[in-house]
């Protein structure tokens, strides 16, 4: 079994997550390149003023891309929030759901949006045909990310590997474009993303903590769990009455 390396990976790491505090830890990480956040992130990290938030986190972390999104449901009104966003730094990414919750295509918006220069994160990408629409109506020389979400693809019984690289193959003709591996669910997520070229990964706080297992010796990490379960047994006083063996 190849012992797997931090070191040798391609794909740029993306830190996910609206805590502030996090965030700025994981900034002195010199292995995060980005930043993602959504609405449900920043909710579950208490934020309760959206700019002043973005504001925040500008100022801390001015020297690498970081994704904010809209959160309206009518495109015009996502317009009016994509372009105020935008105004909020150069290393901001407008983050453009790839449809409203009607379903409806966000591509005349993103077309728009691309054309006049704004870096768009188009989030929430499922289908290889989501990913040609999108593809087809990005401005080929603006800097832009299709978010397709690998995780929830695979939550699916899907094999989210092949899906990904076909996903890469329809980007080609965008090299502008950069493809997200989107929620992942562990971390051989990020060597199955560098593996085939995909261009960005999104890593959550619990899978950061993570990062210091790559390459683990498996012997030592076999002992440190037995040792894991036999001090959570003692701390927790369990005890089995065991019977005495009768004599013969």
């Amino acid at each position: 079994m190849t012992t797997p390396s931090i070191g040798t990976l391609n794909v740029k790491i993306f830190a996910d997550g609206a805590d502030t505090k996090a965030m700025l830890q994981a900034a002195a990480n010199p292995l995060i390149r980005g930043f993602t956040t959504n609405p449900t992130l920043m909710r579950a990290a208490g934020v309760g003023d959206y700019k002043a938030f973005a504001h925040e986190v500008l100022k801390a972390i001015p020297d690498r891309p970081i994704s904010f999104e809209v959160f309206a449901d009518d495109f015009p009104t996502m317009e009016q929030q994509a372009r105020e966003i935008a105004s909020w730094g150069k290393n901001v990414y407008v983050k453009i759901p790839v449809t409203n919750t009607k379903g409806n295509f966000a591509g005349p918006l993103i077309a728009t949006l691309s054309r006049t220069g704004i870096k768009l994160n188009v989030t929430a990408v499922m289908t290889l045909d989501q990913v040609a629409r999108i593809g087809d109506v990005l401005a080929a020389t603006v800097p832009a990310v299709v978010s397709v979400f690998a995780g929830r693809i695979a939550d699916t019984g899907r094999d989210p590997v092949p899906h990904m690289q076909k996903a890469l193959e329809i980007l080609r003709n965008r090299p502008k474009a950069e493809l997200l591996w989107a929620s992942p669910r562990e971390l051989l997520n990020i060597f199955q993303a560098d593996e085939i070229g995909c261009h960005i990964i999104t890593v959550t706080n619990d899978h950061l903590k993570k990062l210091s297992l790559i390459g683990k010796d498996l012997k030592e990490y076999s002992r440190d769990t037995v040792a894991m379960f036999y001090k959570d047994a003692v701390s927790a006083k369990y005890a089995i009455p065991l019977v005495p063996k009768r004599a013969a």
